[in-house]
C-alpha cells in the first residue's frame, strides 16, 4: 500500500495531473485560470493558465520532449495544446475525445470512447493513423502503448457487463490477455476502470473510479496489489500520473453532490456530457437528450482534490 505524504488543495473538480521538469499541473473545471501549476517539490502554488475557447475537459497530459501540455475537449472535439507558460494552439479530433497519452514517439494517443478508437497524432495536430479496437473492447476509457508497441487500454461504464483492463496487439486488432470482467468490488474486478498509468517496468495503475482504489498489475497483467484503496481517499479515483524519478503517484479524486455516491454508481464522462448537454438545451432549446447519459441527469461532480503517494 502506497503511503500518503501530500493532498494538494480541494476545489473545483480535477481532470488531469501531469508533470513537466519540477512543474506540477492540475486541470480544474473552471471556466477561466484552469490550469493550476504547482512546485513539485513544495507544492507551492506558482501561476494559473487559461485554456482559451474549452468547453468541457476531460483529460490532460504532458510531454517532456515538446514541453507542453495536451488537454481533451469532448465538446469542442478537438485537443488544446499548451506550452509551459500557456501559449495555446488546438486541433480537431473529428470524433468525441477521452483520454490522452503520450508514447516513446512522443506522439499523442487519444482514445475515442463512441467509436472504439485510438487516433494517434502529431504534436501539431497531424493524425499519423488510427485504430480500430476489437468488437470486445466495449466504451473505452484510456489507452497507454508500450515501448513494444502494444497497447493497455481500459473499459467499461455502468450497465457494461464487462469492466477491464486489456493488452491489445500493436495493430490494435486483437485482445492479447486482459484483467477483470463482470464488475464488482472483488479483488480482480473493476466498477468503471477510467485512467491508466505505467512505470519505467511496465507495471500498471490503475484507476478503479466507483470502488474507490488504484489497483497494480504486472506487465502481464497480474494482480499485485491495491497501492491506494478507499480509506486513502475520500472520493472517487478518477485521475492518475506517475512520477517515476520522484517515485510519486498523483491520484485526483472527486465528489459527487450530496454524497450521492454513497449508495449509487455513476460514470465521470456522463456528467460532462450531461453539462455540456444542458448548455446546448439553453442555447438551441432542443429536445431531451436520449438515455446514453441515464441516471447522470441528477448527478454534479462538486469538488476534487488530489492525493500524493510515496510508493
Amino acid at each position: 500500500m502506497g503511503q500518503v505524504v501530500h493532498t494538494l488543495p480541494e476545489g473545483p473538480p480535477v481532470w488531469g495531473v501531469t508533470s513537466l521538469g519540477d512543474e506540477l499541473f492540475l486541470l480544474r473545471d473552471k471556466e477561466r485560470d484552469q490550469v493550476e501549476v504547482y512546485d513539485v517539490n513544495t507544492h507551492r502554488l506558482l501561476r494559473r493558465l487559461t485554456v482559451p475557447n474549452a468547453r468541457a475537459f476531460i483529460d490532460m497530459t504532458s510531454c517532456e520532449h515538446y514541453q507542453c501540455l495536451y488537454v481533451s475537449d469532448h465538446s469542442e472535439e478537438c485537443i488544446h495544446r499548451l506550452d509551459r507558460q500557456g501559449a495555446a494552439t488546438q486541433w480537431p479530433v473529428n470524433n468525441e475525445p477521452s483520454r490522452l497519452s503520450v508514447n516513446k514517439a512522443h506522439n499523442v494517443l487519444v482514445t475515442c470512447r463512441d467509436v472504439r478508437k485510438i487516433e494517434e497524432f502529431s504534436s501539431y495536430g497531424d493524425l499519423l493513423r488510427e485504430l480500430t479496437l476489437p468488437d470486445d473492447i466495449v466504451n473505452p476509457r484510456h489507452a497507454i502503448q508500450l515501448t513494444n508497441g502494444q497497447f493497455i487500454v481500459c473499459h467499461g461504464r455502468p450497465g457494461d457487463l464487462v469492466h477491464r483492463v486489456c493488452m491489445i496487439n500493436a495493430d490494435g486488432r486483437q485482445t492479447v490477455r486482459y484483467h477483470g470482467g463482470q464488475p464488482g468490488s472483488d479483488t480482480g474486478q473493476y466498477n468503471v476502470p477510467a485512467h491508466l498509468t505505467v512505470d519505467d517496468n511496465e507495471f500498471v495503475f490503475v484507476a478503479d473510479v466507483n470502488n474507490r482504489r488504484v489497483t497494480l498489475l504486472s506487465p502481464t497483467l497480474n494482480y499485485v496489489r491495491q497501492v491506494a484503496s478507499c480509506d486513502k481517499l475520500k472520493w472517487r479515483s478518477s485521475r492518475l500520473h506517475l512520477d517515476v524519478q520522484r517515485r510519486r503517484l498523483y491520484v485526483a479524486e472527486n465528489e459527487l453532490k450530496d454524497d450521492q455516491e454513497k449508495d449509487q454508481e455513476h460514470d465521470e464522462d456522463e456528467w460532462n456530457e450531461q453539462e455540456n448537454e444542458n448548455e446546448q438545451k439553453d442555447e438551441d432549446e432542443c429536445e431531451d437528450d436520449d438515455d446514453d447519459h441515464g441516471d447522470s441527469q441528477d448527478v454534479e461532480w462538486t469538488t476534487g482534490g488530489v492525493v500524493v503517494f510515496c510508493f
